[in-house]
Formats: C-alpha cells, structure tokens, sequence
C-alpha cells in the first residue's frame, strides 16, 4: 500500500500529480472495502441493506450543503456557475425531485419509512460524525482542498457499474426503478470530475499545494471507507448495533 504523505515531495507535473490522485483511488476507494464485496456478491441480508441505504443517506443529503460552502468560497462567477450544477443535480428544482429524493426512493423501496430516513436520527453516531467531518472540512480547509476532496467522483462510475448490476441480479427484492439514482450519476460524475480535477491540477502549483490536494483526497476516501467499516461492526456479525441505531428486526 503507497504512503500517499509525501507523494509530492520535490514537486510533482502535472501528469504526474494526476497519476498520484488516481492511485489514491485505485488503492482506498470503498470499492475495495468488503462491505462492497457482499453487497455485489449478494450476501447482505434485507436488513444490511436497509441500513446501507439508511446511512448513506445522511451523506447524500449532505452533498448540496457542502457543495453551497464550496460555492459560497469561490470569488470566481465561471467556477461558482459551473459548481452550482452540483447543488442542482441533488436538489433538483423544488428540493425534492432531485438525487436526494431519488435515493430516498431507494431507501423507501427496500421498505423503510421516508420520515425515518429523513430524520437521520436512526444513522449510526459514526456515520454522522464521519459526514459532520466532511462538511467541516469543506468549509474550513482551502478551496483547493474542498475542491480536491470531490475527486472521489473520478471513481464512482466503477463502483456504480459494479453495484447496479450485481444488485439487480441478486437481490429479488430490488428493482431498476428502486435505483434510478444511479441512473444519471456516472455521467454527472464524469462531468463533475473532469472540472474538479482540471481545477486541482491548475491550482496545485506548489509542493506544498500538491500535497495538500492529495492529503484531501486521501481524506475523502478515508470518510467513505470509515462509513462502511461502521456499518459492517454494527450490522454484521455477531453485530453490534449502538443504541437508538437502526434495528432491522424492529421495523
């Protein structure tokens, strides 16, 4: 496993900046992680999805409130227009025909109550603790870090194309209208991303400025995989579900 900490040490091209961001995806994005590995192995139980979905909605819903913090930091009207797009894809117009309503569909759709979804008081303290840290650094590092730290997008059209199928072939109870969230995302990703990282790549002009951007990228995928591990101690087995969480068999 590379020790990402002093990648950029003696300074970095840009090439070779991009070349760092990606292996920082390709050894610490959650696709590796083996909650993943069940889920498209289709060996979670309903309840284990249930509290998937559940959990990672507090993230999803955080998205637009941290994209607006990154909109709210930049001086430039051509980057604020362009980032504004990510407010738009998960609010939609009217704040509820957008990403967040859809993967409140998912959510609904593997049988949980909408307001109990909404309400995120039945996440995991380690999920919300984990999506807190990631709005906080968003408003409290550089641009270029908060900027850096969506990067984790470059990845997720694998994970998507991993996890949409396998779903959908192993899991009876799911169906492709259950995921249209999915539906629209590696394109928005993509699209996302490129502009991030074009942007990480200009305005990482130091050592120091490099580091800083894989340091935040590291650090994202660092919430993802802590996520998960929270969901995998608290709902596999024996299982150790923390008080006021989520049980699946008291639904």
């Amino acid at each position: 496993m590379t020790d990402f900490h002093e990648a950029a040490k003696g300074g970095l091209t840009s090439a070779q900046l991009e070349e760092v961001l990606r292996q920082v995806g390709a050894e610490r994005y959650h696709n590796r992680h083996p909650f993943h590995h069940q889920m498209t192995a289709g060996a979670l139980t309903k309840g284990q999805m249930q509290a998937w979905a559940l959990n990672r909605y507090c993230y999803q819903a955080v998205i637009p409130r941290k994209d607006a913090t990154i909109i709210a930091r930049a001086e430039d009207p051509a980057f604020r227009a362009e980032w504004r797009k990510r407010v738009e894809d998960h609010d939609g117009d009217d704040g509820w025909n957008g990403g967040i309503a859809k993967w409140l569909k998912l959510a609904t759709g593997l049988g949980l109550h909408a307001e109990m979804v909404k309400g995120e008081r039945f996440a995991l303290p380690a999920t919300r603790f984990a999506v807190g840290a990631y709005l906080s650094f968003c408003a409290s590092r550089s641009l270029l870090e908060a900027v850096a730290s969506s990067l984790t997008e470059l990845f997720s059209p694998v994970i998507i194309g991993e996890r949409v199928p396998a779903i959908l072939a192993k899991y009876d109870y799911v169906t492709r209208d259950t995921l249209a969230y999915f539906e629209k995302r590696p394109e928005q990703a993509s699209r996302d991303s490129n502009f991030a990282l074009a942007y990480v790549l200009s305005h990482a002009d130091t050592p120091e400025r490099q580091q800083a951007a894989i340091d935040a990228l590291v650090f994202k995928c660092d919430v993802l995989w802590a996520m998960l591990d929270a969901l995998m101690h608290a709902y596999g087995e024996p299982g150790h579900i923390p008080p006021g969480a989520f049980q699946p068999e008291a639904r």
